[in-house]
């Protein structure tokens, strides 16, 4: 379907931005190393990432710039002219206009806060979200600020131990009441390091009684090993006897999984859905009926 080759080609582009944020990329280039033209590859990564080209590029390597300050000791200018930009002031204006605070306050602030391990921030950042699982105890869950997509901080699921089993998740629910009826996209940037068993976005519609009407969790689809910065999505329809939407991100296994800017849109039918029906699950005839295959 024409949705999933755009889907294929925005994660191609994603991937190529993440290598080069250090270099001079544009528009055109990304849209030559995925063999589109670039009026329509602006069009449908405007509609996948909710920004332009140039406008997630320069996000992107202030989020890189602002780790750098807090966690380098290299000089601003230096961090600037090494993501691209003509100036040190150039850089501040930039930097000013999404963090509010200039390169300098924001390393002088971060670090104070980082300082004395910022527990209070990683709580109140967490709130609306729950932490389950099956062997909880073999994961840690908690924001992080030195690995961001962009903004400030990210959800980072990891495990305690290499020998870590179960899974865990974080996630939160709400009513389906605005989305009856409609097709469901949610989209989350991931980055994952080291993933043994496998990671992935999920989402659940259930109804009024707890019963489960609609379910998809990237298990045909997991992330797995290490993997940069790129977006994942979960597509569902809810049905007019819907009640709640829950969703999350879950990590089974050993390794890491950091999570980034979930996003939610109706779309139309021309996105398929993620989930796998019923009949698309079922063999067509039964197989190994004497265990000898």
């Amino acid at each position: 379907m024409r949705d999933k080759g755009h889907s294929r080609a925005v994660k191609k582009s994603l991937e190529y931005i993440e290598k080069n944020l250090t270099e001079g990329v544009s528009l055109r280039e990304v849209s030559q190393h995925i063999i589109f033209s670039p009026q329509h590859f602006y069009r449908i990564f405007n509609a996948a990432v909710g920004s332009t080209v140039a406008g997630y590029i320069r996000r992107r390597r202030l989020a890189k710039a602002a780790s750098e300050l807090i966690y380098s000791d290299k000089r601003i200018l230096d961090i600037a002219l090494e993501y691209r930009f003509q100036s040190q002031e150039a850089f501040t204006r930039a930097f000013k206009k999404e963090y509010r605070l200039t390169p300098g306050q924001y390393r002088t602030y971060s670090r104070e806060l980082i300082k004395g391990g910022n527990t209070m921030a990683k709580d109140k950042a967490l709130q609306g979200w729950t932490v389950t699982g099956q062997n909880s105890d073999s994961y840690k869950v908690s924001v992080d600020q030195s690995e961001v997509h962009t903004g400030k901080a990210s959800a980072l699921l990891q495990s305690a131990h290499s020998a870590a089993t179960g899974f865990v998740t974080l996630m939160q629910m709400f009513s389906a009441q605005a989305y009856l009826g409609k097709r469901l996209k949610l989209t989350a940037f991931v980055k994952a390091e080291n993933i043994k068993d496998w990671a992935g976005l999920w989402m659940r519609v259930d109804g009024k009684g707890g019963e489960m009407l609609k379910f998809d969790n990237m298990q045909s689809r997991p992330i797995k090993g290490s993997r940069d910065w790129n977006q994942y999505q979960v597509v569902l329809d809810i049905p007019q006897e819907a009640h709640g939407i829950a969703f999350g991100i879950l990590l089974s296994g050993a390794g890491k999984a950091w999570s980034d800017e979930y996003r939610f849109e109706v779309v139309d039918a021309k996105t398929p859905t993620t989930d796998e029906s019923a009949e698309d699950g079922l063999p067509l005839e039964p197989v190994n009926l004497n265990f000898e295959s």
